[in-house]
């Protein structure tokens, strides 16, 4: 007997530069400039950048020396993750009004499925409209959205009409819209896998449809089928409300590089606390501890260790963490140490569903 899965109408709402347009609400002498959230001339790591400051090739990401030589005028300013999580709340709030079946995937963006919703609105475009309409009336903060079959083509809609706008790519549109997509932008190809597709010719979804899935699991391996099958819309993730969290960590980065194991080790000592605090307060345990390093140069480096039973304490975990610093031999001075739990006891199997065409 044939299935019958449940039509899907899916909007992804991304937040305009969110921390930034955040601090620029707040500090209405902010409105306008070339903001950095996070990050400073001499050192640290930029979270966001305004539209201002992006307009001089400031990113996320970007170290704030880098950010300072692209934009002199850079104002920078201490993140505010309580304002932030507020915020946020607010926002989920309205998208409530709307669907019960909302995934958050950080504090600025989220999935709705509104197949079915509390409006009894057929229009997933209309709705989404509405929902970003709502927030700038109610919070003073813009929004971009994207609208699709599933959570993949909304998440990549939502980025084309940026700042301040929306894009739906309805069902007929979808084959011909995956054809035109460079392949960088597909779920699961990051930079090593697109330079190896350009390597093969395959540049754009037409390119890559016209390999078999023999093909590209010989040359991808499981990853292939999962090539095959999101270049032709199939991207079987349904919206999960409650979303399981797969990692948890903790980081510093470090006003000064630290060249010294002595001085990594006490830094660690700071990072397991918070480590451990987060593990409780989300009542999690992992059986991965993962070591993540990030050299002065930028190069990074990880080593994991993972165990037969589940831990939390600090008491438990941190001598593994001591272990894997004194593993191998560091390559240079130190900008950035971080320690993260995987394999955690709130991983389990999730449903599949199929996509099926549908009215927007």
């Amino acid at each position: 007997m044939d299935l019958q899965p449940p039509f899907r109408k899916i909007i992804h709402v991304d937040m305009d530069a969110f921390y930034a347009s955040v601090e620029q609400l707040d500090n209405p002498e902010l409105r306008g400039k070339p903001v950095a959230v996070g990050g400073s001339e001499i050192r640290g790591v930029v979270s966001a950048a305004s539209y201002e400051a992006r307009k001089f090739g400031v990113r996320s990401a970007m170290s704030g020396v880098l950010a300072k030589q692209k934009c002199p005028h850079i104002i920078f300013v201490p993140p505010r993750f309580d304002r932030y999580k507020e915020i946020s709340s607010k926002i989920r709030k309205i998208f409530y009004d709307y669907t019960d079946l909302v995934e958050p995937l950080s504090l600025d963006e989220a999935y709705l499925d509104v197949t079915e919703n509390k409006k009894g609105n057929p229009s997933a475009s209309m709705i989404a409209q509405e929902i970003r309409q709502r927030i700038w009336e109610e919070l003073e903060l813009r929004a971009s959205a994207g609208i699709s079959i599933n959570k993949f083509i909304a998440k990549v809609a939502s980025d084309i009409n940026k700042p301040n706008g929306q894009k739906t790519i309805n069902p007929e549109e979808v084959l011909e819209f995956l054809e035109q997509l460079p392949v960088n932008k597909f779920y699961g190809v990051g930079k090593v896998t697109a330079a190896k597709m350009h390597n093969l010719g395959i540049f754009t979804g037409l390119d890559l449809k016209q390999k078999s899935l023999e093909e590209l699991s010989k040359l991808f391996g499981k990853s292939g089928v999962h090539y095959y099958h999101i270049v032709r819309g199939i991207h079987n993730s349904a919206v999960k409300p409650n979303r399981i969290r797969k990692s948890i960590a903790a980081e510093t980065t470090f006003r000064e590089n630290l060249s010294s194991e002595v001085f990594m080790l006490e830094r660690l000592d700071k990072i397991a606390d918070e480590l451990e605090r987060r593990m409780k307060k989300s009542n999690t345990k992992g059986k991965t501890v993962t070591l993540k390093i990030k050299y002065s140069d930028f190069t990074q480096q990880t080593r994991s260790k993972t165990t037969n039973h589940f831990l939390q304490l600090k008491k438990e975990f941190y001598p593994i963490v001591k272990e894997l610093l004194y593993q191998d031999t560091l390559t240079n001075s130190v900008r950035l140490l971080g320690i993260s739990f995987s394999n955690l006891n709130t991983e389990k199997k999730e449903p599949v569903w199929v996509q099926l065409k549908f009215d927007f």
